[in-house]
């Protein structure tokens, strides 16, 4: 049963968050902010529980999730692999690859649906590819590729986990309760949600995900200040100017806030256990080493064509810091514009699909990232982009007219600026602790055992593919390179 009625915004035919809204159907662009799926109550993530099974027509997708989750499937390149386990995850994908074509047309009419659809098969998608042996050819059975890229299709997003598929559509209530006593939809909270799947099993997969949504939820105060200060500054007079400096120091708070959560990760997610065990299973063409993941059976759909974007799920498609970054104008900086002395990185262009390896800025992948992010808030992003009043455009008028409100609100945006640039430190740190010194453990005891002292390893990737340590690093500089100058 769909939890929407049927006039509902999400059951709409969806607007094309580039090229406008289809024929006969207004264009929300304009309207306020929960006409782009974004709450005011809980931002990004959805109000409701995420449907957390599809209908009958698509059984078969649900429980061949399901039977992948309860066999703890390994990954392929697992050191020590057991015969019974590699047996275990062969005979799952010949399952795979036995399953009917099943029709996905009557998905068409609902976004949660499509949403679910997206998660079951880019996570089967997920278990299919990284349970292979290392020397086995990548190809994706026609039963898997012909629904997934056509429910891709629909949602316009990529054919792989993303991390809406990973946080913001992949939760439920602990108790199972919707409702309260007297009938009341019950809203998420960072203490009454759980992840709904995981590919390990692990309480530190969970407690991975559950910071990211808990930030999502702590966003929404954040979205709340980027309101009022738009309001605001439509007005534009002193004491709007007065209001708009004392919200942009509660944005600077609200941010502080955020980078207090993110080293919560540490509370509930073992380093090690997530960089061995869980994060290889999120990884994208781009991050596998080279090997090219071939579709087969587009040739049974006229409308489908090879992917071209297949990177892994990414806190780069958080909706929530890029609006952030779009806000402030510190996207200028960090999607927008690389430093002259590092202008690229080793991530493969979105060409990488066809064999290329061509390089591309470090900003043009944060701004790449936006195509894996729900078509609605894209369109959020794109429409903050074009407001006609940027608050940093106004900082910069009014502090230029070296009047002490002018410089007050120069401070405040200046201090919300660097809390932001903090909160990129934070990242550093934990992927420092997540993934650089992991891998480097690891490399070091491979080094010892094959006597390979010296020897100089291969820049560590993100699951999107990037130079992980220049990419945070140059963001995180760009980001502090937005700061302005103090008037004397």
């Amino acid at each position: 049963m769909d939890p929407f009625g049927e006039n509902h915004f999400l059951l709409l035919p969806r607007p094309d968050s580039f090229n406008g809204p289809p024929i006969g159907i207004p264009d929300t662009t304009t309207l306020a902010a929960h006409d782009f799926d974004v709450d005011t109550r809980t931002g990004f993530m959805p109000p409701q529980q995420p449907i957390s099974r599809l209908p009958e027509e698509w059984k078969a997708w649900e429980d061949i999730l399901d039977s992948a989750v309860a066999a703890r499937l390994q990954l392929g390149y697992k050191s020590g692999l057991a015969q019974d386990e590699a047996l275990n995850s062969e005979c799952w994908r010949e399952r795979v690859r036995e399953l009917p074509i099943i029709p996905t047309k009557n998905l068409f009419s609902s976004e949660p649906l499509l949403r679910r659809a997206h998660h079951v098969l880019a996570w089967i998608l997920q278990f299919y590819i990284h349970s292979l042996p290392p020397s086995s050819p990548i190809k994706v059975p026609p039963p898997l590729t012909v629904p997934l890229l056509q429910v891709s299709a629909q949602l316009q997003l990529p054919p792989v986990v993303t991390y809406s598929d990973d946080v913001l559509y992949n939760w439920t209530f602990k108790d199972g309760k919707e409702v309260d006593e007297d009938g009341n939809p019950i809203m998420p909270t960072g203490d009454n949600i759980d992840t709904k799947t995981t590919f390990t099993g692990t309480r530190d997969e969970s407690e991975f995900y559950l910071v990211s949504a808990r930030m999502e939820l702590k966003g929404v105060e954040a979205l709340e200040l980027t309101r009022q200060i738009m309001d605001e500054a439509f007005v534009g007079d002193d004491i709007a100017i007065r209001r708009i400096t004392e919200y942009l120091h509660e944005l600077g708070v609200v941010i502080k806030d955020l980078s207090t959560m993110l080293m919560s990760v540490r509370e509930g997610c073992s380093p090690d256990v997530f960089y061995n065990e869980i994060r290889p299973w999120f990884r994208g063409e781009d991050a596998t080493g080279g090997s090219k993941w071939e579709f087969e059976g587009l040739e049974l759909d006229e409308t489908l064509s090879p992917p071209t974007e297949l990177s892994g799920a990414s806190a780069g498609q958080s909706s929530l810091i890029h609006t952030l970054d779009v806000f402030l104008g510190v996207d200028q900086f960090s999607h927008s514009k690389a430093p002259e002395d590092s202008s690229t990185s080793s991530a493969p262009s979105t060409s990488s699909t066809r064999g290329q390896q061509q390089q591309q800025p470090r900003s043009a992948f944060l701004k790449r990232m936006q195509a894996y992010m729900p078509r609605h808030h894209r369109a959020f992003l794109n429409h903050l982009a074009n407001n006609p009043r940027p608050i940093r455009d106004l900082v910069l008028v009014q502090s230029g007219e070296g009047h002490e409100p002018g410089n007050k609100l120069l401070d405040s945006y200046n201090a919300a600026v660097q809390a932001l640039k903090e909160f990129r430190d934070k990242h550093m740190i934990i992927a420092a602790l997540y993934i650089i010194g992991p891998a480097r453990r690891i490399a070091a005891g491979e080094r010892e055992t094959q006597g390979k002292a010296g020897q100089v390893s291969e820049p560590l990737k993100g699951t999107g593919g990037t130079d992980l340590a220049k990419f945070l690093k140059g963001i995180r500089d760009q980001t502090r390179g937005a700061i302005l100058e103090s008037r004397p």
